[in-house]
């Protein structure tokens, strides 16, 4: 045993293992796991291991669940929603806050397990799993008891179906059960295969604190389970795990109703701008990039570094790489832990072969025996590499330079994905510009993969949509009921014979009156009404492309200027529109123009209170390009519920009026082109409403789509959206005149959440490190 004089001269850590004793009796006391279902486990079934990566080693025994085994799930947790959703917000409040409590008094116990199962430091499951775990049981407990007063005429979805991943296993199931509870749903949750044993004790927790039977229901298993719970008659599915499954989820939930939440894979931008405190941004690449082995979705993978610095940069990189230490995960001292699992281990190896093949050169990333990768990074790396291109999922960051901001931001985008970025810079201005052009759910500016249960995280684009912590996630466990309608389904179109000119009315694209491509007309409402196809489309789409600029630069006074005055346009011309429309539409068609000018300066983000130190802003954002498919009934009324919220909130839109009465529609875009709205932000496509709904979904310069129609219509258009994980919202069929037509559902729909992390004073004695 060396000397402590000695080690104070090397300064070399010491082995300081965990003691797992307590975990370990407690596992072989549990034997064999069945599922938790009504409020106790289940007999085992069919079982597989569950095993320590580190090692090798099986830790226990756990149920394969089956289609009947979600199933029994679902009806527990169908019994248990009428009670769970009908008791006062304080109740559920003192449920959330007596497991908050139960899981710090177990904190080193669930941190030794969460280690033991994933691989992960044990100061990572100590110091930020656990702690943060705990904060959203708290953090919802508030929710629960505020839901009354916060989301007036709100309630709960239902039943939900959660899906989590492997590499936060307690922490995702937090993210989830937490807002789902408090807003009076029941969940049905199947952990990760390879890690299901925090969940379990989580089921013992619920148990111990007296839950109602049913509430909370776990059924663990492999991707055929959770593709059982995907089909199974819950309301919601939450998901958070890969690109390729998300898309598939979306495409097996496509015409069913449920509501659907996804956050997916990512390869975030590590934005190193000239004037960064070099040492800092080094410190960050340890936080943002080998954090929990590099096995986070939202880690800075692609390290972007001003060429003026990259030199300094590196060296610091590379210095800072070589004393990580890649060891035993239960050891207090070990900086990066064991991969989960020797699948994903060798995953990352192939891509890793691939991308030097392609000619990157690989920077530390060795390979060590067991489920052991050590931190790395590639270099001299095309854009088009495997390594740059793909997810990793592991330690290793890909290392490329820019010469000025413009080049970093296209970079920076330069990506499928949309999750998270982290930008570095001692300028205000140069930081918040670059947050302000990344393409992200999240961007982290001075700092890195910060979470907390107040801030909204969630993505765009491969990265998934819906969000999960704070407001914006309690909103998605929510509803708002309506007085529901049939719309009816538009009726078979007729085309018009000989030559198919159109002499009085066309579709309005860029501001303009087009002929459609096709050069023929359908009748309808006694017209000749043009029939749009799917190149129309494509134009339509461009033209609102190139109209989003100027659009979104006025600002949300500027924009609440020009409703007014389309407002005032239109109510000149109310007696022409009454012949299209019944004149309680036209009224509704121009209040609501006056509703939403006035809430276009007025739909705010707000600062949450986070973690100290920070300012965490949670700015709404528009989508972009929105294609729109309005209601076959109402024609003047449906059509406007969608557009107006759509452009108030700065999106250029698409828009697919009713098929069959599209008149009211098409003599709007004379009062569009006199009322200042620049050309492009409103485009009009007349013709086969589910033939250019399909088109839309396919196009991937769309960002988002509402689509007020239903039946298979609208199925088609989600599976099509779910190719390029476009989120479709389907507003439910009501009365498009009424109140209940408009209001801060449309505008959250119209928009998107940017939650951006800024340092802000100091850090009070004694908080750690920004990071935990």
């Amino acid at each position: 045993m060396p000397k402590v004089s000695e080690i104070m001269e090397s300064m070399e850590y010491g082995p300081a293992p965990e003691d797992a004793s307590a975990v370990r009796d407690w596992l072989r006391e549990r034997g064999r796991f069945g599922h938790f279902i009504a409020g106790r486990f289940t007999r085992p079934g069919e079982t597989f291991a569950s095993r320590d990566p580190s090692t090798g080693e099986e830790l226990a025994q756990v149920t394969q669940g089956t289609a009947r085994d979600v199933m029994k799930a679902v009806r527990a947790a169908r019994r248990a929603q009428r009670g769970w959703g009908a008791m006062p917000g304080h109740v559920r409040a003192r449920f959330l806050y007596a497991i908050a409590r139960t899981i710090q008094k177990r904190e080193r116990f669930l941190a030794v397990l969460e280690t033991l199962d994933n691989g992960k430091p044990i100061r990572e499951s100590r110091d930020i799993d656990v702690p943060l775990v705990v904060r959203h049981f708290y953090h919802h407990a508030g929710w629960a008891e505020l839901a009354e007063t916060e989301f007036p005429g709100h309630g709960p979805l239902g039943v939900c179906g959660q899906i989590i991943p492997w590499n936060f296993p307690l922490l995702m199931l937090a993210w989830k059960v937490a807002p789902a509870l408090a807003a009076g749903n029941t969940v049905v949750l199947k952990p990760a295969e390879y890690t299901p044993l925090t969940a379990l004790v989580f089921a013992e927790i619920c148990a111990h604190v007296g839950l109602p039977a049913g509430v909370v229901n776990i059924v663990t298993g492999d991707g055929e389970t959770g593709a059982a719970l995907v089909a199974a008659p819950v309301d919601k599915i939450a998901f958070t795990g890969s690109t390729e499954v998300g898309r598939g989820i979306a495409r097996a939930v496509a015409g069913s109703g449920k509501r659907l939440v996804l956050e997916l894979g990512g390869k975030s931008p590590f934005v190193v701008m000239e004037d960064a405190d070099l040492d800092a941004a080094v410190e960050g690449v340890v936080d943002g990039v080998w954090f929990n082995q590099g096995e986070v979705c939202c880690a800075g993978s692609r390290i972007l570094v001003a060429e003026s610095v990259a030199a300094r940069f590196e060296a610091l990189l590379r210095a800072r790489m070589g004393k990580l230490r890649l060891g035993a995960p239960l050891d207090k001292s070990t900086d990066i832990g064991a991969i989960v699992d020797p699948v994903q281990k060798d995953r990352i190896l192939r891509i890793l072969d691939r991308a030097t093949a392609a000619g990157a050169e690989l920077v530390g990333g060795t390979a060590a025996p067991g489920c052991f990768i050590a931190p790395g990074y590639l270099r001299n790396i095309a854009p088009a590499n495997p390594g740059m291109v793909e997810e990793i999922f592991g330690p290793i960051a890909t290392l490329s330079t820019f010469r000025t901001p413009d080049e970093a931001a296209d970079l920076a985008n330069n990506t499928r994905y949309g999750l998270a970025a982290s930008v570095w810079s001692e300028s205000a201005t140069v930081a918040t510009d670059m947050a302000a052009r990344i393409k992200a759910g999240v961007v982290w500016v001075n700092c890195a993969n910060l979470f907390d249960a107040a801030a909204p995280f969630g993505g765009m684009r491969d990265s998934g949509y819906g969000r999960e912590g704070g407001r914006e996630g309690m909103l998605d466990y929510l509803a708002v009921p309506v007085a529901a309608q049939r719309d009816p389904a538009p009726s078979e179109i007729v085309p018009a014979k000989g030559s198919g000119i159109d002499r009085t009315v066309k579709l309005y694209i860029g501001g303009a009156q087009k002929r459609p491509d096709g050069g023929t007309s359908y009748f309808a409402q006694d017209e000749l009404v043009p029939l749009g196809n799917r190149k129309d489309i494509r134009n339509a789409v461009e033209a609102a492309q190139s109209a989003l600029a100027k659009w979104q630069g006025l600002g949300g006074h500027g924009r609440a200027q020009v409703l007014y005055f389309l407002a005032e346009n239109l109510a000149q011309r109310r007696a022409e529109f009454a012949g299209y429309a019944s004149p309680a539409e036209v009224d509704a068609a121009i209040r609501r123009c006056f509703f939403y000018a006035g809430f276009a300066d007025k739909y705010d983000g707000a600062t949450v209170s986070a973690k100290p130190g920070h300012l965490c802003h949670v700015q709404p954002e528009p989508h972009g390009v929105m294609g729109l498919v309005a209601p076959t009934a109402a024609p003047l009324a449906g059509f406007m519920a969608l557009v107006l919220p759509a452009i108030a909130m700065g999106n250029a839109v698409v828009a697919i009026p009713s098929q069959d009465r599209p008149m009211a529609a098409l003599t709007l875009a004379q009062v569009l082109a006199c009322s200042d709205v620049p050309g492009g932000v409103v485009n009009i496509v007349t013709g086969p409403r589910d033939e250019l709904a399909r088109a839309l979904a396919g196009h991937d310069g769309v960002s988002a789509i509402w689509h007020a129609g239903q039946g298979e219509g609208l199925a088609e258009v989600q599976r099509a959206a779910a190719e390029t994980l476009i989120p479709v919202w389907a507003p439910a069929p009501r009365d498009w005149s009424d109140p209940q037509a408009q209001g801060r559902e449309f505008l959250r729909a119209a928009s998107r959440t940017k939650t951006v992390w800024l340092p802000y004073g100091a850090l009070p004695a004694g908080t750690g490190s920004t990071a935990y």
